[in-house]
């Protein structure tokens, strides 16, 4: 049984990649992950506001509208909240990392503004990184900002860190672009070796006791998976560069699952969280049973045999599907 795929060019030993978590602040932690099948490693992310403390969005939002939004404040973080390693410290973190596993180590780079931040691709490089994930996680908050511009910022930020590094570089994204399509077809365009489909925007809520804006984070569940699921069936017949998935991953199933609409890999981090680093090796074992079960010899025969271009009707990954599960629900049962 053959469980090798590619991913950026690397040659992976299986599917499984813990993505950017705490879990990689541990050096044992990581070694465990290695030990039970993880066949690479996203690093935590190394954010923006971590290399340039004196951006000028944090200190407009935390000083010049402090009298007018004061409450608004409490959501965002304060330095200290930031990763207790700090950028240099990151690149220490990174080398130590491929020093004490075999297994390839992804640097994650996170920001969104084009600037002196973007240097630290190359000092991942340096650092012995064998890929950057770069996450552009921005919110449009704007009224004046187009989609355009919006579009255009992910394009030159891309540009910008694949000017500065030779090792790959990956793209994580959210889901909401107007044409999710044309925006990856033209990412391939512009450089990307590969996408990371999807990420996943945090949202705030409000603390009826406090009147404050309250941060919230929730694990995923598999129920998400069926967002990425769906666009990478799509997207697969018409880009050539690596496709991730990532948000929903828990069990063998959804890696299979991921594995047949067209993933080269699958990206997971909150059933780690939640079960431990043994679950890569359940997921792996239950894996080789489906595919024996299923008579596929490796992965690569599994790859895309459910994509768009694989399934007899496309159209059930298109609007067509959401009309006819629609009107198939039956109402019979209701009171």
């Amino acid at each position: 049984m053959n469980l090798e795929t590619k991913y950026l060019g690397l040659t992976l030993k299986n599917p499984l990649v813990p993505s950017a978590s705490p879990l990689s602040s541990d050096v044992a932690m990581v070694k465990r992950l290695e030990d039970c099948g993880a066949s690479a490693v996203v690093m935590y992310s190394l954010f923006e506001e971590q290399i340039t403390r004196e951006n000028r969005a944090l200190d407009h939002f935390m000083n010049v509208s402090s009298e007018s939004y004061a409450e608004a404040l409490n959501y965002l973080p304060e330095p200290e909240q930031y990763h207790n390693l700090e950028a240099e410290e990151y690149l220490d973190q990174l080398r130590t990392l491929k020093d004490a596993v075999d297994i390839p180590v992804i640097g994650s780079l996170n920001g969104a503004s084009k600037g002196g931040w973007m240097d630290y691709a190359k000092k991942m490089e340096e650092a012995g990184a064998d890929a950057i994930e770069l996450n552009v996680y921005y919110v449009a908050a704007h009224p004046e900002m187009t989609s355009e511009q919006v579009e255009q910022m992910y394009i030159d930020d891309l540009k910008a860190v694949k000017e500065s590094v030779s090792i790959p570089v990956s793209m994580k994204l959210g889901p909401y672009f107007s044409a999710f399509g044309n925006m990856a077809r033209r990412l391939e365009a512009s450089g990307a070796d590969g996408l990371v489909l999807f990420n996943r925007f945090y949202q705030p809520d409000i603390d009826l006791e406090t009147k404050e804006v309250a941060p919230t984070l929730e694990l995923s569940n598999s129920f998400e998976k069926r967002l990425p699921l769906r666009w990478i069936a799509i997207l697969r017949p018409h880009l050539k560069c690596s496709l991730a998935a990532t948000t929903g991953i828990h069990s063998a199933e959804d890696v299979i699952k991921m594995i047949l609409v067209g993933a080269d890999v699958t990206m997971m981090a909150s059933v780690l969280l939640r079960e431990g680093s043994g679950k890569l090796d359940n997921i792996v074992n239950d894996m080789k049973i489906w595919m024996e079960e299923n008579e596929y010899e490796s992965v690569d025969e599994m790859k895309g045999a459910m994509s768009s271009a694989s399934v007899g009707d496309a159209s059930t990954f298109e609007r067509a599907n959401y009309i006819r599960i629609l009107q198939s629900y039956n109402t019979d049962n209701l009171g």
